[in-house]
């Protein structure tokens, strides 16, 4: 097995496990609501890139497919079945960018758990996630998230450039039904599709971790007013 899929199947089991540790723990409500208060706080933070039809799918794919509280446990029960198959069909970059993707998942997820348990029984708003989000002191993990967002851009940038991705996607539609990994497939088209048409990455990654990294160092800052949008 290749490094990259022991990889892949890690950060995988680490979201499971996550995942049903939330739900004996009755906190998985909770989580998908601090997800879902994410998503309209970056939209609104991200507004102006959002409103560019050059980056608007690529705002969605990160707010949606990475972050959102949508279930995600059929694409991921897709992806652990096939990878050892994905390692002998798919270039290194394209399964690299996988594992960005996953690693960031992961991250993130188990960042949302532990703002979950903070904030449970509570509004989620600006201030009671605020309180929550300093409450965790993680600010290592969270500057690793902001990282990991910028390896994810650039890793895809790269896929999308490889001679013959179009085609090679459009001609595995079907098979990927047949072969019942559809919501995985559609998965890797979303992020194609997204990215295919932005050009230069830096000019949408950029300015996103740019934002995102002086967002986080005002939400520390015990001496800064709340940085966070009304949302």
């Amino acid at each position: 097995m290749s490094e990259s899929t022991k990889q892949i199947i890690r950060h995988l089991h680490g979201v499971m496990t996550m995942q049903e540790i939330a739900q004996k723990g009755d906190l998985l409500s909770t989580i998908r609501s601090v997800q879902a208060w994410q998503c309209k706080r970056l939209l609104a933070s991200h507004q102006k890139m959002y409103e560019q039809d050059k980056f608007k799918p690529a705002v969605e794919f990160f707010v949606k497919e990475l972050y959102g509280p949508k279930d995600f446990s059929q694409r991921d029960k897709d992806i652990a079945r096939v990878a050892p198959k994905m390692a002998k069909l798919l270039p290194e970059t394209a399964l690299q960018s996988l594992v960005s993707a996953l690693h960031l998942n992961e991250l993130s997820f188990e960042l949302d758990f532990d703002l979950a348990k903070k904030i449970q029984g509570k509004e989620i708003n600006r201030d009671t996630y605020l309180e929550a989000y300093r409450a965790c002191d993680n600010r290592n993990a969270r500057q690793q998230q902001i990282y990991f967002i910028e390896v994810l851009g650039k890793d895809l940038a790269e896929v999308v450039k490889m001679r013959g991705i179009s085609a090679l996607l459009m001609l595995s539609r079907k098979p990927a039904k047949l072969a019942g990994v559809q919501a995985l497939h559609e998965f890797i088209e979303m992020g194609f599709k997204a990215f295919k048409n932005l050009g230069n990455v830096d000019e949408f990654i950029l300015p996103i971790v740019h934002h995102e990294q002086g967002l986080m160092n005002q939400m520390f800052d015990l001496n800064q007013p709340n940085p966070l949008p009304d949302v």
